[in-house]
């Protein structure tokens, strides 16, 4: 555009100033005069003493002045192109390789009380609760979540039974709010599940929800053993448990309790004393 702003300007400056130059003769002292036909048709000319190469020269200063501001804005332009299409590729090449990244990577979590995962979850492997007997005084407290496709080791006689199956200790006055008593002595069952995409799995005892940032796997009741038996781990059964199957018999083994809390020590509020403990997984 610059450049046809000076065409513009350089047409116009021949328009004015069709004839200069020294027109005197023999008077070194005269000034540069431009001769220019008067319009309407009359034949006279018109003479007049102009210092034209003064304007020359501002005209010349002007031109330049303007091929430099034309030039510069020229740049600018292309520099900003340059640099915005710079940062745009810069940010899809760092998304891509995040995304590359991620792909191969995530955490893993027990959904303790169903035989599947959540949406958006896959799942490594089904199974049944497995762990220590509920009167054992010695050996593993945690939970186990045994696959229902084992490879099974050899026979032996020694005597240190310490994997046996989980049942649901329910009854009317023993449950969590919304469950079914018909599961009272059900065996669990659970599932492992690997979320994609995830660097962080967090179960959160206290809330239903996560905090802001993290996404919900699933949430239901914090669940143990019965506070008179030995100690064992807190796990979070989901809040739509399941039984294995319909098989009904009082085997015992590693006991779902519901809890409840107890206000004194623990803070109330923000608690409230003698309610469902709720709990909730979160990954990141």
């Amino acid at each position: 555009m610059f450049l046809s702003m000076i065409a513009a300007v350089y047409t116009l400056s021949l328009l004015l100033f069709p004839v200069h130059g020294n027109t005197c003769s023999g008077d070194s002292n005269c000034e540069d005069i431009v001769t220019m036909p008067l319009l309407d048709g009359m034949r006279a000319t018109l003479k007049a003493d102009l210092d034209v190469k003064n304007m020359n020269d501002h005209l010349k200063t002007y031109i330049a002045s303007e091929i430099k501001k034309g030039f510069e804005n020229a740049m600018n332009d292309v520099m900003k192109q340059i640099v915005n299409k710079g940062i745009e590729e810069i940010n899809t090449t760092i998304i891509a390789a995040i995304h590359e990244n991620l792909a191969g990577k995530g955490v893993t979590y027990i959904r303790w009380g169903r035989k599947g995962c959540p949406a958006g979850a896959d799942m490594i492997y089904t199974g049944q609760v497995g762990g220590n007997h509920y009167t054992h005084k010695g050996g593993g407290v945690n939970y186990l979540c045994l696959p229902n496709d084992p490879e099974n080791g050899q026979y032996q006689s020694y005597g240190n039974d310490q994997v046996f199956g989980g049942e649901y200790e329910l009854s009317s006055s023993l449950k969590p709010s919304g469950w079914d008593e018909s599961m009272f002595n059900k065996e669990v069952p659970c599932s492992v599940c690997y979320k994609q995409r995830s660097s962080a799995v967090q179960m959160i005892p206290g809330r239903k929800t996560c905090y802001k940032g993290w996404n919900s796997e699933y949430h239901g009741y914090l669940m143990s053993d019965h506070n008179t038996y030995h100690k064992r781990d807190y796990a979070c059964v989901d809040i739509n448990a399941e039984p294995l199957d319909n098989k009904n018999g009082d085997e015992n083994g590693a006991l779902f309790y519901p809890l409840r809390t107890k206000c004194g020590s623990l803070r109330c509020p923000p608690y409230t004393n003698s309610a469902d403990v709720l709990c909730v997984v979160c990954t990141k």
